[in-house]
């Protein structure tokens, strides 16, 4: 389940979300048009995000395979748009339905993979499933070595993101297999509500939507700014992209992580390896230095992955009744902060530097976050 779960989220965040910012130099190559919308079709994915994992808080802990069926139907038509896309509001309105996918699939995982996983097990397996963003980036970055053409590649994921869902599907086909072991998160399906479930969630919300903000740079804008710089040529930017996947596997090990230090100790290491890799991006544009830009890349995938997996980990230990729903609402922060940061940044008349060390604050800023406390 773990496995069917990597897939999906690699298809649904790594591809048919990210692929966006990663495909960014071909698109501009191609369809010029389009590269006046990149901040505002990325802002508008990121919401649509938001507004997907806002209807699964409703929905995945109940009804977790109607979660996954939309999410494979909804990233995969959002890439079969993105394929033929020409005009920049037919453009935005493809990678809006897109980034539905994965406001769907990481909400409804949760659940599905509590129940079937041993309790003993299953923040490791969340925290494998949760590293599929890493494959899918590394996947879409052999895309685009192995199929020149921009369309030709979008119909490829596309063909992933059906292709994935099915498998996520496969495992819990019939109704009885989700049927929840006994100490698991989903045998105690209850609403969670009331001031004080919603407190427990306030910390990490306030603290995903800043990081968010400052990830923003690097996802969105990451290939155009290091390749504009003359760091990396155009030709290898998908190494970049393999870069950052190869080190967002190295999410794997987040549950064992959290588990040695703590969830705050763990997404304050998270967002200073965030802060660090935006940082060492801004030095490969201010400096044209190509080993900035592939360790930057490498070293943000490791942060990013873990600290979205600490978010889920977070999630259902502040609402253990309803995981699913506990990690759309803190995925929505995250998303929220990822569009404002995108929207921002494609409207700033900043220089490159200046907008990688204002990423760079906002990274260290979410982190410090987390060092507070709750009364007791």
């Amino acid at each position: 389940m773990a496995a069917a779960g990597m897939l999906l989220i690699a298809a649904t965040y790594g591809m048919a979300r990210f692929g966006v910012g990663l495909f960014a130099p071909a698109l501009s190559a191609s369809r010029p048009q389009l590269v006046d919308v990149l901040g505002w079709a990325a802002a508008a994915q990121f919401t649509s995000y938001s507004l997907a994992a806002l209807a699964a808080a409703r929905l995945v802990d109940r009804y977790p395979r109607t979660g996954l069926v939309l999410a494979g139907a909804t990233a995969t038509a959002g890439c079969l748009g993105v394929a033929v896309a020409t005009d920049p509001m037919m453009f935005i309105l493809a990678v809006l339905v897109g980034g539905l996918g994965g406001g769907f699939a990481s909400p409804a995982l949760v659940p599905v993979i509590d129940a079937l996983v041993k309790p003993e097990a299953a923040a490791t397996a969340q925290s494998v499933a949760n590293a599929g963003t890493a494959v899918g980036v590394i996947g879409a970055g052999v895309v685009v070595f192995a199929v020149p053409s921009v369309g030709a590649a979008w119909v490829l994921m596309a063909l992933i993101c059906a292709g994935s869902a099915a498998a996520a599907l496969y495992p819990v086909r019939s109704r009885n297999a989700l049927a929840a072991r006994p100490g698991s998160q989903t045998a105690r399906q209850e609403e969670t509500s009331g001031p004080l479930a919603w407190r427990a969630l306030l910390l990490p919300a306030a603290a995903a939507l800043v990081v968010g903000a400052g990830s923003s740079l690097t996802w969105t804008f990451g290939p155009l700014l290091v390749t504009g710089a003359g760091a990396v040529s155009g030709g290898q930017v998908g190494w970049l992209w393999i870069a950052l996947g190869a080190g967002g596997l190295l999410g794997t090990f987040t549950g064992h992580l959290v588990k040695r230090i703590g969830l705050h100790s763990g997404w304050c290491a998270c967002a200073g390896l965030l802060a660090l890799a935006t940082a060492a991006v801004g030095l490969s544009v201010a400096t044209a230095n190509t080993a900035a830009a592939y360790a930057g890349m490498a070293v943000f995938g490791a942060g990013y992955m873990a600290m979205s997996a600490v978010l889920i980990l977070w999630a259902r230990s502040a609402w253990p009744q309803a995981a699913g729903a506990g990690t759309s609402v803190l995925f929505i922060a995250l998303a929220t902060g990822q569009a404002l940061g995108s929207a921002a940044i494609g409207a700033a008349d900043w220089s490159p530097v200046a907008l990688a060390a204002a990423a760079t604050a906002f990274c260290a800023a979410g982190g410090t976050a987390a060092l507070v406390r709750k009364r007791s």
